[in-house]
């Protein structure tokens, strides 16, 4: 079982929402890609709420907190999507992504290339700001444009009835949580969160979207019983 965890910007808080979900999954956790390394890690931060040394190390660890391609560049480096393959694990495992789905990696791909050769479902989360219906659509449209199943959706900050309300009833997605605005972060927070969620985080990933439906079904077409792909 595998989830990316991505958002509709940066700073949206993808961390907190990976750790709650770390948490209750019993979950490994994977940063492909992190940046402005100088400020301190998302791994560290979640192995710290969740009381885990379960962290498998990011295969891009960049000192400047810069756009991937722009802190790879300073020091040196090219990203290479060769080299952001899926750690291997007999546990669920949690992907944190990097800002938004269209952050550029190098000069020729983003993270949304990414998505689509993992193929692995992804939780969106959405803060709360004038202007986040806009992110949000456009993130889950794009992502299912490109035939990447989205799990669903987590509100991130104050409460906005109205927002939430036209973003679920447009995409038709499930909402997996909230989190409300909070003053502090901790290990009880992040475990209150999980054992909150738990019961109905798996009960909403079986509300699936008709086009993730849609997309499992021509996967499924495109290769036999024995895993060969058909070929027109």
């Amino acid at each position: 079982m595998e989830y990316v965890v991505t958002g509709i910007g940066t700073d949206v808080g993808k961390t907190v929402v990976s750790a709650i979900v770390c948490k209750m999954l019993d979950a490994d956790y994977w940063k492909p890609v992190q940046t402005g390394l100088r400020e301190g890690s998302d791994a560290q931060t979640v192995g710290e709420l969740i009381g885990t040394d379960r962290i498998h190390p990011s295969a891009y660890a960049l000192h400047e907190p810069l756009s991937p391609h722009a802190a790879a560049e300073l020091e040196g480096i090219e990203i290479h999507s060769s080299g952001l393959r899926i750690p291997t694990t007999n546990r669920p495992l949690v992907i944190e992504g990097a800002g938004g789905v269209h952050v550029p990696l190098n000069d020729r791909h983003t993270f949304l290339d990414l998505l689509q050769v993992w193929d692995v479902p992804v939780i969106v989360v959405s803060r709360n700001y004038l202007g986040s219906i806009n992110h949000t659509l456009l993130t889950i449209e794009l992502l299912q444009q490109r035939g990447i199943p989205v799990a669903g959706v987590v509100f991130n900050g104050a409460p906005t009835p109205s927002s939430e309300r036209i973003i679920l009833s447009y995409t038709k997605l499930p909402l997996l949580g909230r989190v409300p605005q909070l003053e502090a972060v901790n290990q009880a927070g992040i475990a209150a969160f999980a054992d909150a969620w738990r019961e109905s985080f798996h009960k909403k990933l079986f509300e699936r979207h008709p086009l993730n439906l849609e997309i499992e079904l021509k996967k499924r077409l495109l290769f036999d019983h024995k895993g060969h792909r058909h070929t027109a």
